[in-house]
């Protein structure tokens, strides 16, 4: 009998090591094929994480993954992007020194990944060097994964200056995307809250949310 994946958010590790997956791979190779940029909202432990690991993985090319699962089929395999995946699922984003250090370490570990380097201490600036160096040195344009976008804001509501400055801080982050829009391919974000009620997405004009779309429930 296969075994439930209860709390593993790693496609990779649950379909080599056989876990019971329920198969929502057509869904994933819709969005890549329909839109450039993506919003979805969940409540934590609804799924968001793994899901963005799937999409991930099928950027990279990872096709014997996907053996016997729709995007085997569906997807176009033949073309791989690299990959900028930023996830504030853990880290302490209770102080300007925490959020800074978490910042850089995220940037600097992308970075190691896709083999580039960067200079500024700037994270807007950081940011938008590894989106331009990563598609000068792939020749392709890159795909940009957000986790919990709101995180370092909803950890800091009991912290009204803190909160704020993790909202500017984001907003700055979030912008080098609308800045970059020739060097996206897809972009996909996550988040508890409505990206409209925090506006820190207020550059990027056509990006479609899916919190509520019965397709993607």
């Amino acid at each position: 009998m296969k075994k439930l994946p209860i709390g593993i958010q790693t496609f990779q590790k649950i379909r080599k090591d056989d876990y019971v997956y329920v198969d929502k791979t057509d869904l994933a190779a819709q969005l890549i094929d329909r839109y450039q940029y993506v919003f979805l909202s969940r409540p934590r432990r609804f799924g968001k994480s793994l899901f963005l690991d799937t999409l991930h993985n099928i950027f990279e090319g990872k096709k014997e993954l996907f053996t016997g699962l729709t995007a085997e089929k569906e997807h176009d395999w033949s073309k791989k992007y690299p990959v900028i995946k930023i996830s504030f699922g853990g880290g302490n984003f209770r102080s300007k020194e925490g959020l800074a250090e978490n910042l850089a370490m995220i940037l600097r570990q992308n970075g190691k990944r896709l083999g580039i380097s960067c200079t500024s201490a700037s994270p807007d600036v950081w940011f938008n060097e590894l989106i331009q160096n990563t598609v000068e040195q792939h020749n392709q344009p890159v795909v940009i994964l957000i986790d919990e976008y709101d995180k370092p804001i909803l950890d800091n509501i009991d912290q009204p200056e803190m909160a704020a400055l993790a909202r500017e801080e984001l907003k700055a982050l979030y912008s080098v995307i609308k800045n970059n829009d020739a060097h996206i391919r897809f972009a996909f974000l996550t988040g508890v809250t409505k990206f409209s009620k925090v506006s820190v997405f207020s550059g990027i004009n056509n990006i479609v949310d899916i919190s509520l779309n019965p397709l993607f429930a």
